[in-house]
């Protein structure tokens, strides 16, 4: 019999602190400290903050003891969640899963802290509903499959991230084992998150993940108080599996829970743009770097990505080479690649510089992007990708199966606090960051997380 649902309950009930291996722990905080760097940039920079911090106040969500990042008023838990959720996704600069193609921290930290403002949860108990989130939302992911899902419109971070988000505040709650299903089973009537916004630039791929969290967070609630779910919310004829797969692969969604830890499987982003991206951006740097390439030279660039990768940031490559926003820009290649091209990085400033330079722009009409058989070869396990710069009669060429944050090609802790030091310093003092970035990978020994995130 396939019980999906009670097993990913079981999951939540039976982890621990003490089960959770020490490289998963340290991977857990380095994610936390990236997601809430990302959170104190975006409540500041991203276009998006500011109708939804005045649509959450009119509604009157801005009385409450909840902690947004960056922000000096304190909120209800729900919109707390809702809006950090937001923030963490606003950027695109998140930590992504190349098989299942999700952000995993996005919908799952917010709801989390939430919750453990509310029951003064320790350090100790955050990171491991963190891990028991990012557990869940992996598998799930994974299980759907990411192509099949895009192709039917659905946004895998949010659509499998409120069921990560119930997971992980559950395990905060501390709920029992049937609450747990009836939560995941109240989930699964919110689960939502639709790809349209591609078409022209919008901003709702950001609040999708927001509403998982917060829709997460109210499930586990409820069910906390004795509200009752559908069983088998995942498996069942009209549950997740069926409505939001062509064929899921029920076995992945179970495989190896507490033994085989998919949370060391999570790569993070160096650049702010989708993560499909930045195997060619490493290969770009790396050219041109390697040959001197001047700035100003008349250049074309060719760029072989995955069909799925192409799918998102290739096509129409027509639209892909003229952005008009920073969410047509964080979905080209052709703007990727010009800005890696000319900028010799790409950081999340380079949004202002560039998405108004004529150069850049120009630049964007010689970029070609194109289904390479190579990077699908390496795909859905790597978003690898092939790129050609042609300069006058003189061809280079590299090929990047891993790219820079990927599991096999992890970022350091120095490049996470330079990272880190990037997004807040416009924002924060030195010594500020140093002493929040300090408390956050020392967020186990906090008896209460607040201490450590909130002072």
């Amino acid at each position: 019999m396939d019980n999906t649902t009670q097993k990913l309950a079981d999951f939540c009930i039976q982890t621990n602190f003490e089960q959770i291996p020490t490289a998963v722990v340290e991977r857990a905080k380095l994610l936390i400290l990236d997601t809430v760097g990302i959170m104190i940039r975006a409540r500041h920079d991203s276009e998006s903050t500011p109708s939804m911090l005045a649509a959450v106040s009119k509604l009157g969500l801005d009385r409450g003891d909840c902690h947004v990042f960056g922000d000096k008023t304190t909120y209800s838990p729900s919109a707390a969640a809702l809006i950090n959720a937001s923030l963490a996704h606003s950027l695109d600069f998140d930590d992504t899963h190349a098989e299942a193609s999700i952000h995993a921290s996005a919908p799952i930290v917010p709801a989390v802290i939430a919750a453990a403002e509310m029951v003064g949860a320790s350090g100790r108990d955050l990171i491991t509903a963190c891990v028991v989130g990012y557990e869940v939302h992996v598998r799930l992911g994974s299980a759907v499959g990411a192509a099949d899902h895009y192709t039917r419109g659905f946004h895998p971070t949010a659509t499998c991230g409120i069921y990560a988000a119930v997971a992980a505040v559950s395990k905060i709650l501390k709920l029992s084992d049937s609450q747990i299903v009836s939560a995941f089973g109240i989930a699964l009537s919110q689960t939502a998150g639709a790809m349209q916004f591609l078409n022209d630039g919008a901003w709702t791929k950001r609040l999708h993940v927001g509403q998982a969290a917060q829709n997460g967070l109210m499930a586990a609630f409820f069910a906390s108080e004795g509200y009752v779910g559908p069983k088998q919310s995942i498996e069942g004829k009209w549950g997740f599996f069926h409505n939001y797969s062509t064929d899921a692969n029920r076995d992945t969604a179970v495989s190896g829970l507490g033994e085989i830890w998919k949370t060391m499987t999570l790569g993070v982003k160096p650049y702010p743009s989708c993560r499909y991206s930045h195997a060619a951006i490493d290969g770009i740097l790396a050219l041109a770097a390697e040959h001197n390439l001047p700035i100003d030279s008349d250049v074309k660039i060719e760029v072989g990505l995955p069909q799925r990768g192409f799918g998102i940031i290739g096509d129409p490559l027509s639209q892909k080479q003229t952005p008009r926003s920073i969410v047509d820009g964080q979905f080209s290649m052709p703007f990727s690649a010009a800005v890696a091209f000319r900028k010799r990085r790409f950081v999340w400033d380079d949004y202002a510089d560039n998405l108004g330079d004529a150069a850049t722009l120009a630049l964007c009409k010689n970029v070609h992007v194109y289904v390479d058989a190579e990077a699908e070869a390496c795909s859905p396990e790597n978003m690898s990708a092939n790129v050609r710069i042609i300069s006058g009669k003189d061809v280079f060429q590299t090929f990047t199966k891993v790219p820079l944050g990927e599991p096999d090609n992890f970022m350091s802790a120095e490049e996470f606090r330079e990272k880190f030091t990037g997004l807040c310093i416009p924002y924060m003092t030195s010594q500020q960051i140093h002493t929040l970035s300090n408390d956050i990978l020392a967020l186990d020994s906090y008896s209460n997380f607040a201490d450590a995130l909130f002072v």
